[in-house]
């Protein structure tokens, strides 16, 4: 077992705009970065475009077959790593959540479905017709970056917003059937969530955030999650743990104390009522 590193953008030798954007074909990038086969994470977001070959996409420990029209959206954070047959055709795009907001004033990447929800799905599975439609958009971002002409960083991101448009379109219609008022509390939770969930670990807590009843907050999050405040939480907490166990720089105990938890045997507890192992058991079950 080892340490998974988290890489910058930089860490790429981008072909960029202020070093905030890569894109590379799936061939070219597997070249020159053959470390990206090996678990690790990123601080940045990751928009992965697969359209011919297979193989596997392991996400935060869900794991998912690659094949044409297959497409993965990360978030900064999340750990993965991929096992690709050598025919593999696709692009791969980082860009930073800075670059994105910046440019677009009021409207944020966390806008679209697949990157604001506590619950949000990382696989997009595209029809034929649908990964055709893209690949232009996808090959003209990567000449714009190859270029040096006028207005080349205003091309390259109208083009990833006008994918990303495309992208939320068809997650919307796979994973949410309608506009759903709870939608932005959902956000709101899922942000307080990011911020806080090492160190405040009780539903009220959330609830009294939001300016909502404990009892609105479930009804929320049972309506859109199919879970309750707790378990939200608690599945959060244990991502997070799992993460850090495959670090093995931190020992269990250390793992415990960094989640907010001084009571080592009760995380113990708890992460075994989750995912039905100990730490000690899941650390290794991924040597």
């Amino acid at each position: 077992m080892k340490k998974y590193p988290i890489y910058t953008i930089q860490r790429f030798n981008c072909n960029s705009v202020n070093s905030d954007f890569y894109i590379n074909t799936f061939k070219n990038h597997l070249l020159t970065h053959s470390f990206v086969e090996e678990p690790h994470r990123h601080d940045f977001y990751v928009l992965a475009f697969f359209t011919a070959g297979s193989g596997t996409h392991e996400v935060d420990f869900d794991k998912f077959i690659v094949q044409g029209g297959s497409i993965f959206v990360l978030q900064p954070g999340q750990m993965h790593h991929w096992s690709l047959s050598e025919d593999i055709e696709g692009y791969v795009v980082f860009y930073s959540k800075e670059m994105y907001n910046l440019y677009f004033g009021q409207k944020g990447i966390d806008s679209f479905p697949f990157y604001f929800s506590v619950n949000a799905k990382s696989e997009i599975l595209l029809t034929d017709q649908e990964s055709v439609a893209l690949q232009p958009l996808f090959k003209m971002m990567l000449t714009e970056s190859l270029d040096n002409k006028i207005w080349k960083q205003d091309k390259i991101l109208n083009l990833l917003d006008i994918i990303h448009i495309d992208l939320a379109r068809k997650y919307s219609e796979t994973f949410v059937i309608e506009t759903h008022s709870y939608n932005s509390k959902v956000k709101q939770f899922g942000q307080l969530l990011e911020t806080n969930f090492t160190h405040q670990k009780a539903a009220s807590f959330y609830a009294d955030a939001l300016n909502i009843s404990l009892k609105h907050l479930n009804r929320i999050c049972n309506e859109m999650l199919k879970k309750t405040t707790t378990q939200v939480i608690t599945d959060r907490i244990i991502l997070e743990a799992k993460r850090m166990l495959m670090n093995k720089d931190f020992t269990i105990n250390e793992v415990a104390t960094r989640l907010g938890y001084d009571d080592y045997s009760y995380f113990v507890r708890l992460f075994k009522k989750t995912t039905t192992m100990t730490p000690k058991a899941f650390r290794l079950s991924k040597k």
